[in-house]
């Protein structure tokens, strides 16, 4: 990394409150002059916004302190800077700088043989990357469709499930359930820089890096098309990419279609869209049938194409000519159930169930099956340790949805599991002398797996199903509404019930700098305001929540930072993976 004078101020005392204050000012100006077709001002603040100290801050803040993969090295080997070199960072920094060449990681695919490949980028690159999104990201908010949902700050997966049920909860419909084939790896450049309309200067820098080449292991690969997934760009280019696939289908398709005089439908298809997956609903199979051909033939101007062996036509209520009955969708199993022999007037006749699908599922049976193995040895505390998150987050994954059959039988499969367990560690004792040593009854509550005074394994049933509000198609986390967003982070079917309730009584603010949360913060740590090293307690009134970077400055105040916990700066071989 290339030297810098050292500036007179450190890297925790920077106001960092009012550097975020500034750029999301410079921010919201973007996304008003986006909303009413100001090209020209748009660039000129994102030429601002690049440019500034304030953004070049944070976005180092955020690629070396913030994100979950920080100490995931590139090319360079640079995985992790002190105080110092972030501040030397941020002052060398720009987009314009050198791009180097992005590292092959390969990580599996959840339930699959193949896997997937990642890109990630050098430090330097990655924080200019960071800085560019600063600057696009809230021109594109005010452009994207409003049922795309993937890789957008504020929305979720769960936003997706609840647009799918709107969709089909009045009529039973015929779906178009799409993929498309490898996106990341087939974007057209051309198309997409086209389609981006970006000014020269920045358009020139993401040209580079979407060509810069790739480093697997030994061998170098030069990247004609796509964006390559790791980078801090990328999400957000294959969001512009994929813009306009709604509205195009939706406009080759006639709101009222009539042969004879007689009304064949009366509505526009509904599309749903998280990432590369999207589906297609409407009522008649001849609408579902063209769309897939238009959206065939709107991707290849993009390089593009729908995946054959994951696109299909199915019905939600009905097999109609040997088509299958609902569709699975981001984990979730949509599909309607006639109900009613004698139905009233207006009675639709049916009803609309999600729930987990059966492949999400098999995944998590595996995955418990593997952790129970894995600690095959181990104290039973440990095993509780091992498997109380994974329950935890599985469960609320699925909490707003008709999940609690499936969580009761999730509950049967991991009690089998740790029966076998338990007997494998005392195959000379008998069933009834085992179970009293691993369970024990609690209230009315049989069948505990944990030791009275212990910390003891979570059921799957104890999550309750709360329904999921769907954002509003047209909020932005740009548009200025910060207490919006804050009162959904505080909702949020994820966030465990523990810091739902730290996040109300702080008000839905940081403790430490006094800012909301809201869904753009990213990470949001546990603190112990008395150290659990200097006898604090995991008691509700000595934890608060705290952003990531507020957490490790806390850390470092209180002096409980260890020496292998030092930010260090390692080198690792260019073909290592």
């Amino acid at each position: 990394m290339s030297t810098a004078e050292v500036p007179v101020y450190e890297w925790g005392d920077l106001p960092w409150r009012k550097l975020e204050q500034v750029v999301y000012k410079l921010q919201k100006r973007i996304f008003k002059a986006s909303q009413r077709g100001d090209t020209e001002t748009v660039h000129r603040l994102q030429r601002l916004l690049i440019s500034s100290r304030a953004a070049k801050l944070l976005a180092v803040r955020k690629v070396t302190q913030d994100n979950r993969g920080k100490k995931t090295a590139g090319v360079d080997g640079v995985k992790n800077l002190t105080p110092r070199q972030r501040l030397q960072l941020a002052g060398t920094l720009s987009v314009t700088t050198k791009v180097q060449p992005v590292r092959r990681v390969w990580i599996p695919k959840p339930g699959k043989i193949e896997r997937r490949p990642l890109g990630i980028p050098t430090m330097q690159n990655r924080a200019a990357q960071t800085v560019a999104r600063l600057a696009l990201e809230p021109e594109w908010e005010a452009r994207f469709e409003p049922n795309s949902f993937g890789f957008r700050p504020g929305r979720s997966c769960h936003d997706a499930i609840e647009a799918v049920f709107h969709g089909i909860c009045h009529m039973p419909r015929f779906v178009l359930d799409a993929d498309i084939a490898a996106c990341f790896d087939q974007i057209n450049h051309s198309a997409l820089l086209r389609k981006l309309g970006t000014f020269p200067t920045l358009r020139r820098v993401i040209r580079r890096w979407l060509t810069a080449g790739v480093w697997d292991g030994v061998d170098f690969k030069p990247t004609e098309a796509g964006t390559p997934q790791g980078g801090p760009l990328s999400p957000l280019l294959a969001n512009i990419a994929l813009h306009g696939l709604e509205t195009h289908i939706r406009a080759a398709v006639p709101r009222v279609k009539q042969v004879n005089g007689c009304i064949l439908w009366r509505n526009k298809p509904v599309v749903v869209r998280y990432a590369d997956d999207f589906v297609v609903l409407h009522e008649v199979r001849e609408v579902i049938e063209q769309v897939r051909q238009v959206a065939a033939e709107w991707l290849v101007d993009m390089g593009l194409e729908l995946k054959p062996e994951k696109t299909r036509v199915c019905h939600t209520l009905e097999p109609d000519s040997g088509l299958s009955i609902g569709f699975d969708f981001l984990g979730f199993e949509v599909r309607q159930h006639r109900v009613g022999y004698h139905r009233s007037p207006g009675h639709q006749g049916f009803k609309t169930i999600i729930k987990p699908s059966k492949g999400a599922q098999k995944r998590h049976h595996q995955k418990t099956q593997e952790l129970v193995r894995r600690h095959r040895t181990a104290p039973q505390s440990g095993l509780v340790a091992a498997l109380n998150p994974v329950i935890s987050g599985w469960s609320r994954y699925y909490s707003t949805v008709v999940s609690k059959l499936v969580f009761n039988r999730m509950d049967t499969v991991l009690h089998s599991q740790l029966r076998r367990w338990s007997r494998r560690r005392h195959p000379q004792k008998g069933a009834y002398w085992v179970a009293g040593r691993y369970w024990h009854t609690e209230g009315s509550r049989r069948w505990v797996f944990g030791r009275k005074g212990e910390a003891r394994l979570r059921r799957y049933d104890e999550t309750p199903i709360v329904r999921h509000v769907k954002v509003r198609g047209d909020a932005s986390l740009y548009d200025g509404d910060l207490l919006y967003w804050a009162s959904r982070l505080g909702r949020h079917p994820e966030l465990p019930p523990s810091r739902a309730n730290l996040l109300k009584q702080q008000r839905r603010r940081c403790t430490w700098c006094g800012l909301l949360f809201t869904t753009m913060d990213g990470l949001i740590e546990v603190d112990h305001k008395v150290p659990r090293s200097r006898g604090g307690t995991n008691m509700t009134h000595n934890r608060q929540l705290l952003h990531g970077h507020c957490h490790d400055a806390k850390t470092a105040s209180d002096g409980t930072l260890t020496a292998s916990e030092v930010p260090t700066t390692t080198a690792i071989h260019r073909g290592a993976v």
